[in-house]
């Protein structure tokens, strides 16, 4: 029962999220809240995530990606996994949104050994609030934002790019002005 409820709580946020503006929130904005199901290395998770639930603990990073498996999003996450202690000394939290369902970030974190939660956003409605979906493709796009611990996003990459380590670089300078 408790299982039947937290899907239909999903499917009533995902549509309310549905009507989403059409530009990614502004560096200062408030970050657009939100609440999904992840999953991580070790297990799906029973309960969903709110992004709201670390706001005053630590900063966090959204990170957009187009789908599990694919050799630009496996550069990028096994890039924050092998980077994840220094992102941590940071006191960042991070959160990759793809549109893939929970089962699949199961086991793509399984194989990978990622150390955060990936999280399922099959209808793309946070990510179209983040103007992280791709209406041509019908995937994300490759985005990154950095949501401070007041809950204010404090860093945006709308081009965020895997071809070297230029962006993940920016993307360390920016968590480190902030902590």
């Amino acid at each position: 029962m408790k299982t039947i409820f937290s899907a239909v709580l999903f499917l009533i946020f995902g549509v309310i999220l549905h009507a989403q503006s059409p530009t990614a929130p502004a560096v200062g904005s408030i970050a657009p809240d939100f609440i999904l199901p992840y999953a991580t290395k070790d297990s799906i998770a029973k309960v969903f995530l709110k992004l709201s639930d670390y706001a005053g603990k630590q900063a966090v990073i959204v990170a957009f990606y187009p789908a599990d498996w694919s050799t630009g999003c496996t550069k990028e996450v096994c890039t924050m996994r092998d980077n994840f202690a220094a992102l941590q000394s940071l006191d960042a939290e991070i959160l990759a949104i793809s549109g893939d369902y929970v089962w699949s970030h199961y086991e793509w974190a399984k194989f990978h050994s990622l150390p955060f939660k990936l999280l399922s956003d099959h209808s793309h409605a946070v990510a179209k609030l983040y103007d992280s979906f791709n209406d041509k493709s019908l995937y994300n796009r490759r985005t990154v934002f950095v949501v401070d611990k007041k809950g204010n996003i404090a860093y945006a990459n709308l081009k965020y790019s895997v071809a070297d380590l230029q962006d993940f670089e920016k993307l360390k300078t920016a968590l480190a002005l902030i902590k």
